[in-house]
């Protein structure tokens, strides 16, 4: 199943502008406002709310003060579920994100959720090279596609290894924004739905590439739904199709991904999912990820 209806989400306590980051996230800016926690915070909410009144079951865990984890309202980086019971640990760029991973978040959702194997791929922080989870991959579950735009964060011989271990092929290739900088996660420019993609080819510059993943999106059955590099640039390719209690698709994203699609874009996405969204302006300026990045969805079996 691409969809699940159970989400993981990070409340924060001390979330701000990540120094370790900035260097290759270009979507973060430094807020010259006060009460960034604040304001995150009520945003955090918010977005839990919202999710919640669409009968979206989301466990929400508290961070802590110490340590320091500027980013832990993302959690999609250091951890993913799957539906044969294993969890995947992640090998994180920034030092300060390594400290993300909690046991004891895991220990309980083990008391709900069936875990039966953990995989911890971290020890690759001692070789310098990275693969940060469902940011730096986007997966088709269905037919087990991992899509991965290669950066200092996603590093290709750990997206081999994961592909080795999970049974899912590897689709490789270089994305740049407008600036012609790297892309840092994939999660930016492309979602995977059931039956749909939304993807910035204008992004992925070399032809033989971008043609490469279309023809793996057509052939996997998804119908593609391209937005610009300025779309991108609003969080546009950073949503996250979920299943609500009743079975329903929903589409989740920020108000500001959801104001910046045009009419032709909104209807072909209304065919496969009910849209929902949320201000999210802060934690996008300062922590530089959207919506998807604060969803880790939870396809553990139930016990």
């Amino acid at each position: 199943m691409q969809t699940t209806s159970h989400i993981l989400m990070i409340r924060p306590v001390d979330f701000k502008f990540n120094e370790q980051t900035a260097a290759n996230n270009k979507f973060q800016v430094a807020s010259e406002t006060q009460g960034v926690q604040a304001q995150a915070l009520k945003e955090f909410d918010g977005f839990v709310e919202l999710l919640r009144q669409n009968d979206v079951d989301v466990t929400v865990v508290d961070d802590t003060l110490q340590p320091e984890t500027p980013d832990s309202i993302f959690p999609n980086n250091w951890v993913s579920f799957h539906e044969d019971g294993s969890v995947y640990l992640y090998p994180m760029f920034s030092e300060n994100r390594r400290l993300e991973r909690r046991k004891e978040i895991l220990d309980g959702l083990n008391t709900r959720f069936e875990v039966n194997h953990v995989s911890d791929l971290s020890f690759y922080e001692m070789q310098h090279a990275f693969l940060e989870g469902t940011g730096s991959m986007v997966l088709d579950r269905a037919n087990k596609i991992a899509y991965a735009c290669l950066s200092v964060r996603t590093d290709e011989e750990v997206l081999d290894n994961f592909c080795m271990l999970t049974g899912y092929e590897p689709v490789a290739f270089q994305a740049v924004d407008s600036d012609n900088f790297p892309i840092y996660h994939t999660n930016v420019m492309m979602c995977i739905g059931d039956r749909f993609a939304v993807i910035c080819l204008d992004s992925i510059r070399n032809p033989e590439e971008r043609l490469q993943v279309s023809i793996s999106l057509k052939g996997s059955g998804k119908e593609i739904i391209e937005i610009s590099l300025g779309q991108m640039n609003k969080f546009a390719g950073n949503m996250l199709q979920v299943a609500n209690a009743a079975g329903e698709n929903l589409l989740v994203m920020s108000e500001q991904a959801y104001l910046s699609l045009n009419p032709e874009q909104v209807a072909a996405l209304d065919q496969y999912s009910r849209i929902i969204y949320a201000p999210l302006y802060t934690i996008e300026k300062n922590g530089g990820g959207s919506a998807r990045c604060m969803l880790a969805e939870i396809h553990l079996p139930e016990k």
